[in-house]
């Protein structure tokens, strides 16, 4: 036991898991018992968002509590600067044991290197899945076995090994589910014998949409590879329908066999806190960095503002004050992290963070000015590997209205290549599956300006830059 009273916080990050693929949030394809085991004693958040969704742009947004323009990594090409204020130096600063553990993803070498850690054990990049090399605090190791084992086993490692007079945080991001998706040999043979639903908008033809949304290139048909993606090639002989259904079967069947081995290795930690009598005092955090499509609307992948790359799963256990089997609708963000890690420990949030503490909200609460509205924006334009274009947007309770400004602006990684810009708004009420774009529809033009005007007043609150906007 501590003699510091303070919780520790143990915050688990997988890469890319969308919240449908977690029974807990009602997913039909898979179960999470692991998973679900937090959010049944704790809280599970429903309305959970990225502010840019894509891998190193959220998780430096996590770190530091600052959106893309802020932090500065816009894409994933700018390497992270850790001179600037991160969440694991204030948490240091005040005697908290610090420890970051596996996919880092945030460039390597002089000040994009993990900073403020006790302790850092990171892949390199993305990192492989079979027999990975680590930078350990900063020297290049090989090891054998299977990323998602052996990051638990770091992890465990550093708790068992850590000063049990201080509270700890420590950062346990996997590299699962992310892609190509190679699972391990204990959950290889996973859903041989049954076929996995396809989602509702499987066959989406993007009728009502933006040119953005035709052109990604992001189609499980069209545009996953053969051989690298998926073992294999489809049979001969096959229709193009059926082509797609048989890439589908072999995308989805390995990407949840990869998240069948990040929840047995949640199970892990969990029990581990349980043998040390460690559960009663510490947060316990299971997210991924942003949501992922599988299947939806046709695609793989994600950076879109669509709900299915948009949601995070979030579920949060913590039995000194979360209510065992509650869940907040209220609106939450990446950026809210830090700060509610720093709420807990009793450390004031500096000026430059531009979350809010989701204390209130764990306790149960909804405070009277909590947010209504969130800002997104993907910087990446035509990168080519998914042919997105540049985008920024607000989500409310009821309405998203996206504006694809498609320019370069200079991000690293986009091509320099303008395109039209174009309006989506979706009424998520009457058109949760978002296939409806109803910007042109008379009957909302109230709403779109009411809309605009209040993503207007939210990018001058985070400090963004809008372009300039054609209707």
């Amino acid at each position: 036991m501590s003699d510091d009273p303070r919780p520790n916080i143990l915050f688990i990050m997988s890469d890319d898991h969308a919240a449908h693929a977690i029974s807990a949030y009602g997913s039909r394809i898979n179960e999470t018992p692991h998973i679900d085991r937090i959010a049944q004693e704790g809280m599970l958040f429903e309305n959970f968002f990225c502010t840019n969704s894509i891998c190193s742009p959220s998780r430096a947004s996590i770190l530091t509590g600052t959106y893309s323009h802020i932090n500065g990594v816009y894409g994933l090409h700018e390497p992270f600067d850790g001179r600037q204020t991160t969440v694991q130096r204030l948490l240091r600063s005040t005697g908290y044991q610090t420890a970051m553990i596996g996919k880092w993803h945030l460039g390597h070498g002089g000040n994009a290197d993990p900073q403020d850690f006790d302790y850092w054990n990171v892949l390199p990049g993305q990192g492989a899945y079979h027999d990975p090399e680590f930078f350990t605090m900063g020297e290049r190791q090989s090891y054998k076995g299977y990323a998602t084992d052996l990051i638990t086993d770091f992890s465990l490692d550093w708790l068992e090994k850590r000063d049990p007079n201080k509270p700890f945080f420590l950062m346990c991001h996997h590299k699962a589910p992310h892609r190509p998706w190679e699972p391990d040999a204990k959950h290889a043979h996973m859903y041989e014998d049954m076929d996995i639903p396809e989602p509702e908008t499987f066959h989406d033809d993007y009728a009502t949409r933006a040119e953005a949304a035709k052109v990604a290139a992001m189609r499980i048909d069209r545009d996953m590879r053969d051989g690298t993606d998926l073992k294999g090639s489809p049979p001969p002989g096959l229709s193009a329908l059926e082509q797609k259904q048989w890439r589908y079967q072999r995308y989805i069947k390995d990407y949840l066999r990869c998240v069948a081995s990040v929840d047995d290795n949640v199970g892990r930690l969990l029990d581990y806190l349980d043998e040390t009598g460690l559960t009663g005092n510490t947060i316990v955090i299971y997210t991924s960095d942003q949501g992922f499509f599988l299947g939806d609307h046709g695609w793989y992948d994600k950076r879109f503002m669509y709900e299915e790359s948009l949601q995070m799963p979030v579920v949060v256990r913590y039995p000194e004050e979360v209510k065992a089997g509650t869940k907040a609708e209220a609106m939450a963000l990446n950026v809210d992290f830090p700060l509610t890690f720093l709420d807990y420990a009793g450390v004031e949030p500096p000026e430059e963070m531009q979350g809010q503490s989701l204390r209130p909200l764990l306790q149960g609460s909804v405070p009277e000015n909590w947010r209504q509205s969130m800002y997104y924006r993907y910087w990446m334009h035509l990168d080519n590997d998914h042919n997105v274009y540049s985008h920024y947007g607000i989500r409310t309770h009821r309405y998203k209205l996206v504006y694809y400004y498609a320019q370069a602006l200079g991000v690293i990684g986009s091509k320099d290549e303008d395109r039209p810009p174009e309006w989506e708004l979706f009424d998520l009420e009457r058109d949760p599956c978002e296939l409806n774009n109803v910007y042109a529809d008379p009957a909302y033009q109230d709403t779109i300006a009411q809309l605009k005007a209040e993503m207007h007043r939210l990018q001058q609150e985070v400090k963004d830059q809008p372009v300039e906007e054609i209707d």
